[in-house]
């Protein structure tokens, strides 16, 4: 670890969560140089979907690397991008009604939101853009306007303008309903609260908690916007890509939005990709107007054609992640009744789900006893308090439930102090090399 305590910035933070080197990694599995395995519930963020190293991926990737295929081409017209867009077009925005053009970013989720932003306002004339509390949209510094989290905000030294935060679904309570209160600021102009060119939200917040808008409240902010002749920005960077059940995650409240930002899993390979669309009508830019070096990542297009080839030409991958979904939902309803002691609840949709715990103390406790037994697992939310499932979609039954015993044996030790079960230790069921390293690991968590 010295090379990295030594040259590597502070700024860090999951390798303080997980102090291993790394060196392979294989579908729901991490391995370290010292042989250890890890089950996977982190998979960068919501950037592994469809596992590490997916084999229909890599054989695809491996194939255009050897012919010599472009890696990078600005924004060339190459064969690889030509072969994404039809199979986008094809089979995830015709089947679904949707009309959008797609415009390339820089390659990473804040890239496009900055692009989804700025076009808004461009289009519509106006400055301000609404977000939501809890919401999460990047660290640059537009996106960041429209981040809550004081802790990101305040690394910024300069202020954070432009934007107006109004109350997430559920932030008041169940029974308020906080697009009226939107509306009603809108509708008024001595509210102080400029008219915005957009509204930008999550329809599940990952980094906030996971906090699921339901789709009466997401219905309703769509007619909002159509009302006061506002653009409706949906962040899918991290709930997109079949995480909650369907490619994009707003397709069950029937909403259409008019700009949807898209990151994240999109490439299927963890290699950097990030795109806007946008209405037709909406694509006001200027030649080179918005542009960046790293904005057609060739070997991205290739893995993205064979994730919807493989995973989205028809609904039984959507399907699955549904089935399993349905059973991370039950099996933490079980954690929460048998331990919870009204210390925990729970929280999400489909496969993009958490245990929302008291504080952050207690959440980190929980995620550290998980590390010590083989799972690699996240807190999320405004102080760390909710633990949050974040699996490859493609995890095998006996692994998901794997997991999901860990989950369990560890908040069991953590509230009521019992010893993990010989079942749900992961290092003795496999034995060999990990079991000794269980003591040296649990010393570094």
């Amino acid at each position: 670890m010295k090379v990295f305590d030594e040259i590597e910035s502070e700024v860090q933070s999951y390798a303080r969560a997980f102090p291993r080197i790394f060196n392979r990694a294989q579908g729901e599995y991490l391995y370290d140089e010292e042989g250890n395995q890890y089950l996977d519930f982190l998979a960068g963020a919501g950037t592994l979907n469809y596992g590490h190293n997916n084999p229909v991926f890599k054989k695809a990737l491996l194939e255009y690397i050897e012919r010599d295929g472009i890696t990078h081409g600005l924004d060339l017209h190459t064969a690889a991008k030509r072969d994404f867009l039809e199979t986008f077009y094809e089979k995830i925005l015709q089947p679904r009604g949707l009309s959008y053009v797609m415009q390339f970013t820089g390659p990473t989720g804040t890239n496009a939101v900055e692009a989804a932003m700025k076009i808004a306002r461009k289009y519509k004339g106006r400055e301000n853009i609404i977000s939501f509390t809890n919401g999460f949209h990047g660290v640059t510094a537009g996106s960041l306007a429209a981040t809550g989290n004081s802790h990101h905000r305040g690394a910024a030294g300069v202020s954070m303008a432009g934007v107006t935060r109004m109350p997430y679904d559920g932030y008041l309570g169940e029974d308020i309903d906080t697009t009226a209160y939107l509306d009603k600021v809108l509708s008024d102009s001595s509210s102080g609260v400029d008219h915005p060119a957009a509204v930008i939200v999550e329809t599940v917040q990952g980094e906030g908690g996971i906090n699921a808008a339901t789709t009466t409240w997401l219905r309703n902010l769509s007619e909002v916007c159509k009302k006061h002749d506002v653009l409706l920005i949906i962040d899918d960077i991290q709930a997109g890509c079949g995480r909650t059940g369907s490619y994009f995650s707003f397709e069950e409240s029937g909403v259409v939005p008019d700009i949807v930002t898209l990151s994240k899993s999109l490439s299927g390979y963890g290699l950097p990709f990030a795109v806007v669309l946008m209405r037709p009508e909406l694509d006001q830019w200027k030649p080179g107007e918005h542009n960046g070096t790293f904005r057609g990542n060739n070997l991205a297009f290739v893995t993205a054609t064979a994730a919807i080839d493989h995973y989205w030409s028809d609904d039984k991958f959507a399907a699955e992640v549904l089935r399993k979904g349905d059973y991370i939902e039950k099996r933490l309803e079980k954690i929460v009744d048998n331990y919870g002691d009204g210390n925990l609840t729970t929280r999400g949709r489909g496969m993009f789900r958490g245990l929302n715990c008291v504080n952050g103390d207690l959440a980190g406790q929980i995620t550290r006893e998980a590390f010590r037994h083989g799972l690699v697992i996240e807190t999320s939310g405004a102080d760390d308090h909710v633990v949050k499932t974040l699996c490859p979609l493609t995890i095998s039954d006996d692994n998901l439930k794997k997991a999901l015993d860990i989950v369990e044996a560890a908040v069991a030790k953590v509230l009521k102090g019992q010893d993990v079960p010989e079942e749900h230790d992961f290092f003795a069921e496999d034995g060999g090399e990990n079991s000794e390293k269980k003591d040296e690991l649990a010393g570094a968590a």
